[in-house]
């Protein structure tokens, strides 16, 4: 059956035809077309919550202080150096001079002044918000230098600044950033067919634009795993990061026109559960929906086998990891019970939405599944991306759910935890005090030993279905140069991509 959908989709891609790509007087191709699952719902990823934003936006159209690298270091971008105070709490950023927006604006310490005290804004939107919000106070000393005080010590700072919600934005152009973005990359936005593709073409005025090997780079949004992998085997598509091929990575690794590149990830799958609603407001009823899941089924179903199983809200390799998978083991029988001492009636109906991805699909029938097996009857409901997050994710509430499945992409985010009006509704003074304590701990000893903790406490209540940490696909022509394997956050930096 997978054989003839993805025969049924070569077929449809390759009828498709896409125009030459350009090529350089050297010869070269200098352009590609990479692909997406996701299409994004704007593209300003400082106010809104999808990682597919980032993943067009960042490095590309807007920039960062910092640039993570693929081994997770942070490196300077619009930031030169910068120096750390003993205690840990006030950065010293001293700027790149002579950087201009897309719109001709300087770049200076005002703009960033002006990006992050937007993030902290009482009306932000920025998923990080939190983050902007332990900054205690923004000072300019001059044009090129950012002082950034925090309320506690924060040493993953330089890392949390390169990620997409911290890109700086020019003042005069945020409230179209969503649909006409700009930024300081190396690249704009020339086109959005929206629901198919969006190209970014270049910047000739870009400060180091001769360093830039490629000229255009269309992206396409590609949901269906067997289009997915027919785009990639017609040529149509030259580079596919997170694909979800994992069925056909025999075939792809027997074909020499592709490289195959597995790489770990800070994601976290979960189960989302709404802590606010009845029943789960009782840890009883959230402990036996985790009882009812086994996590090895779940890799299997979900993700093909490609994942570790977790059982908190963290992931193998951060500083303080604990395995927590044995807090809440699966045992259907301690699930009924704990069921039946919480009071609930089964078969007991509930939802189960859940968003595009292939991993949230597949893995909400094999829940499903498990669940029935205890008395949950799980009604699935597939929702659109926008529809996830303004129903689901929203982060003004309220949020009409009660299960659902999405994966985290973000690193260093169990803050999540601490805010009121999170969308899995967990409420713990406790935790919070625990967390207050992380970010206050004097050392890396400290802090592992108190990260340590707040991943049990997150286990022990059930907080949610903790399920694995992915390992991600990505599968490029092989004359491309410059994709990333390991991804220690969600982005496609075409600054380093190149034909060889």
């Amino acid at each position: 059956m997978f054989r003839k959908s993805v025969l049924l989709a070569l077929a449809a891609v390759t009828a498709l035809s896409l125009l030459p790509q350009p090529v350089s007087a050297q010869g070269k191709k200098d352009s590609v077309v990479m692909a997406m699952a996701l299409e994004p719902p704007g593209l300003d990823p400082t106010s809104g919550a999808a990682a597919a934003i980032g993943e067009v936006t960042l490095y590309n159209v807007y920039e960062t202080l910092t640039k993570v690298k693929e081994d997770g270091t942070a490196a300077p971008l619009l930031a030169e150096s910068w120096t750390i105070s003993p205690d840990v709490k006030t950065y010293t950023f001293k700027l790149r001079k002579g950087v201009k927006f897309q719109n001709g604006e300087p770049f200076n310490a005002e703009t960033v002044k002006f990006s992050f005290e937007r993030s902290a804004a009482p009306a932000s939107t920025n998923k990080d918000k939190s983050l902007f919000q332990s900054i205690a106070e923004i000072t300019t000393p001059d044009a090129d230098t950012v002082v950034i005080r925090m309320k506690n010590p924060e040493p993953n700072l330089p890392f949390l600044l390169g990620q997409a919600p911290a890109s700086i934005v020019e003042p005069k152009s945020v409230a179209t950033n969503g649909t006409n973005p700009v930024g300081t990359g190396p690249y704009t936005v020339a086109a959005w067919a929206k629901g198919s593709s969006i190209t970014l073409n270049k910047w000739p005025e870009y400060r180091d634009a001769g360093a830039i090997k490629l000229n255009k780079v269309v992206i396409r949004f590609i949901s269906d795993p067997s289009a997915q992998v027919a785009s990639l085997l017609s040529g149509d598509v030259d580079a596919f990061p997170r694909v979800a091929a994992a069925r056909s990575l025999a075939q792809f690794r027997a074909d020499p026109r592709f490289n195959v590149l597995i790489g770990g990830s800070r994601s976290k799958t979960i189960v989302a559960i709404n802590n606010r609603k009845k029943p789960f407001d009782d840890v009883r009823v959230r402990r036996a929906v985790l009882a009812a899941i086994d996590r090895k089924a779940m890799i299997e179903g979900a993700v093909d086998g490609f994942g570790v199983p977790i059982g908190s809200f963290y992931t193998p390799g951060s500083l303080g990891y604990v395995d927590t998978t044995d807090i809440n083991p699966f045992d259907i029988e301690k699930a009924k019970k704990l069921l039946a001492e919480a009071g609930v009636k089964t078969p007991l109906e509930v939802s189960l939405k859940l968003p595009p991805p292939a991993y949230a699909r597949q893995g909400g029938e094999v829940l499903a599944a498990q669940l029935a097996k205890v008395g949950i009857i799980a009604k699935i409901e597939n929702l659109e991306w926008a529809q996830w997050l303004s129903g689901v994710f929203n982060a003004t509430g309220p949020q009409n759910y009660d299960l659902t499945i999405v994966s985290h992409v973000e690193p260093f985010d169990l803050v999540k935890y601490t805010e009121d009006n999170y969308y899995t509704g967990y409420k713990s003074e406790a935790f919070n005090a625990l967390y207050k304590q992380i970010t206050e701990a004097a050392n890396d000893a400290d802090r592992a030993r108190l990260l340590g903790d707040a991943q049990r406490m997150l286990a022990t209540d059930a907080a949610a279905g903790f399920l694995f940490q992915p390992q991600l696909i990505t599968i490029t022509n092989r004359k491309l140069k410059g994709v990333w394997t390991q991804v220690p956050l969600y982005a496609n930096d075409f600054s380093e991509w190149a034909w060889e």
